[in-house]
């Protein structure tokens, strides 16, 4: 006699069996559902297709390859929709406070249609910055046989036979105003940056994220560094929504991959690749989802460890699609759990381990220079540095990838809003040796504590990104470079000490000894601190109401439960 078939239908079965849910069942039949197919465990798949930016606009394509590959494992799937923003469209309007609360809407929408319907497994296609830890922190809540998916990178942008991409059409702004290129060549960079699907090409948010994902165990080897444009990433979806269907078979559920082993692999891998500061911010956030305690703390301790060996932008000179061409993440990866950086024990989605997983990944090439020997790294300690002082006594966080300045002293110049202090750069009222602060853009008091590429890119651009500080409670692009510190915590909506400074105040940002200090002494901050009263929230009502309202500190990743 042969064994009897494990049912997987885990939940689905409350909609799939009895007579009182023919109304239920008579849903799904007008969508083609089957007799058969109400035996098989009903598996979604969350799309992030969107036309509201490059990075999500071929998700559509990609998803229905992951529903070619559950219903050929031998489920029953269903696509279901979400939202994205474009963090470049955004960049530099009121339309970017909406990005940050962004990600906390796709979690819970994820959430939402996975419980209502009923669904047994998941897997979740991400594309553009906030849709991928949006989907982790889904995938962490509902704990659910899952695999993550990155929609993968846009290909170079060409101009004169150079390589170019989003980034440089910010900083390519800074130099118009600076007077370095004209109108007809600011023109010629906005069309040749982006030619065509995929997300921003440099090691910023959405490639580190992807990575950190895949490094996690969460995302199938190779997936993060394919590019969106190919016939791998294809193959990538295809071949996710067969894993789920293994998951689920196995009964292995995201927290027992996403262990705190797990959470260390991918920052790991974060530093040695430099990626974004977003990083931190998004990982703590998965991490409370799944309930594994992780603090700035535990990145300040691999930070000191872990040495940056890509040479990627921002701080670097090359694109995703130059390390996918040399063997991608899975090739870094090898390098470091050879040295003894990963934890090669943790369980991933491919039902192995991460070890398992390299075993026959060949070495990096030894004729290239996107990846760095271990023994000759660009940085001997990784790039994203945990700053504190009497301005952060909570942290901050700097990216010192590229940069040859580790620390300036100089006046504060204060600015209450991005916008008031992309006015002053653009103006030449911003000098060489100042330290810009930019406040109340905290995640309460932005509210969306909003990303700030395009003052920290013109002032690339103009020739100041070395030559002035610039310190803020909101956030930077993974775009961003220069001596930027941002997620000052406590903010100044709180009351925060960047609540408390004023313009001449001597500012120390020093990334050697990780001290963020305003001279002044305790006595003063204490008087201003009394004198100070917290401005009114900016909105009364709506999304961004209700999410300045929930909203926890950045150093506890800005999660609204």
């Amino acid at each position: 006699m042969s064994e009897q078939k494990k049912d997987l239908r885990i939940r689905s079965i409350d909609i799939s069996e009895g007579a009182s849910r023919a109304p239920n069942r008579a849903m799904l039949r007008a969508m083609g559902f089957t007799d058969e197919d109400f035996k098989k465990p009903m598996i979604g798949v969350a799309s992030t297709w969107s036309e509201v930016t490059p990075c999500n606009m071929h998700i559509d394509q990609l998803a229905r390859e992951a529903k070619r590959g559950i219903r050929e494992a031998g489920g029953a799937p269903i696509i279901f929709n979400t939202i994205t923003v474009s963090d470049g469209i955004s960049m530099g309007t009121l339309g970017m406070r909406f990005s940050l609360p962004s990600r906390e809407v796709i979690a819970d929408s994820i959430e939402t249609v996975v419980n209502a319907e009923r669904m047994d497994a998941l897997v979740a296609i991400g594309g553009c910055d906030k849709n991928m830890p949006g989907c982790m922190i889904a995938i962490g809540r509902l704990n659910l046989p899952a695999v993550f998916v990155y929609g993968g990178t846009i290909q170079p942008g060409k101009l004169d036979g150079r390589d170019i991409d989003i980034v440089s059409a910010f900083e390519a702004v800074g130099q118009h105003n600076a007077g370095l290129i004209d109108d007809k060549e600011l023109h010629r960079v906005e069309c040749h940056a982006c030619p065509g699907p995929g997300s921003c090409g440099g090691m910023y948010t959405a490639n580190t994220m992807a990575s950190a994902i895949e490094a996690m165990g969460m995302s199938l080897p190779g997936s993060s560094s394919n590019p969106a444009v190919s016939p791998l990433k294809l193959q990538d979806c295809y071949e996710a929504g067969r894993a789920v269907y293994r998951l689920l078979e196995a009964g292995i559920t995201p927290r027992q991959i996403m262990t705190k082993e797990a959470f260390e692999n991918a920052i790991t891998l974060v530093m040695a690749l430099g990626g974004s500061t977003n990083a931190i911010l998004h990982l703590i956030a998965i991490a409370h989802a799944v309930d594994v305690d992780l603090t700035i703390d535990d990145f300040d301790r691999i930070q000191k460890k872990v040495p940056h060996i890509a040479d990627l932008k921002p701080g670097g000179r090359y694109v995703m699609q130059d390390l996918h061409e040399i063997g991608g993440v899975p090739g870094v990866m090898k390098m470091l759990l050879d040295a003894g950086y990963l934890h090669g024990d943790c369980l991933t989605v491919t039902g192995k381990t991460l070890a398992e997983n390299l075993k026959d990944v060949p070495p990096l090439p030894a004729d290239q220079d996107v990846v760095r020997p271990l023994s000759n790294p660009l940085r001997e300690t990784g790039p994203l540095v945990i700053l504190r002082g009497n301005l952060a006594p909570e942290g901050a966080v700097a990216k010192m990838a590229g940069l040859t300045v580790k620390r300036i002293t100089g006046p504060a110049r204060v600015f209450d809003g991005e916008q008031a202090a992309t006015e002053a750069i653009l103006n030449d009222q911003i000098k060489e040796g100042d330290v810009i602060i930019i406040r109340y853009e905290g995640p309460k008091g932005g509210p969306g504590m909003p990303e700030m590429l395009s003052p920290t890119a013109i002032l690339v651009g103009k020739g100041l990104g070395e030559k002035v500080g610039l310190i803020t409670d909101g956030r930077f692009s993974g775009g961003s470079h220069g001596l930027v510190v941002g997620h000052v915590a406590p903010e100044a909506q709180v009351g925060g000490p960047i609540a408390l400074v004023r313009d001449g105040d001597l500012v120390t940002i020093d990334s050697e000894t990780q001290e963020l200090t305003v001279h002044i002494s305790d006595e003063e901050m204490a008087a201003r601190r009394k004198a100070w009263q917290a401005p009114p929230l900016k909105f009364q009502r709506g999304v961004l109401y209700k999410y300045a309202q929930l909203v926890q500190s950045a150093s506890r990743g800005a999660v609204t439960d």
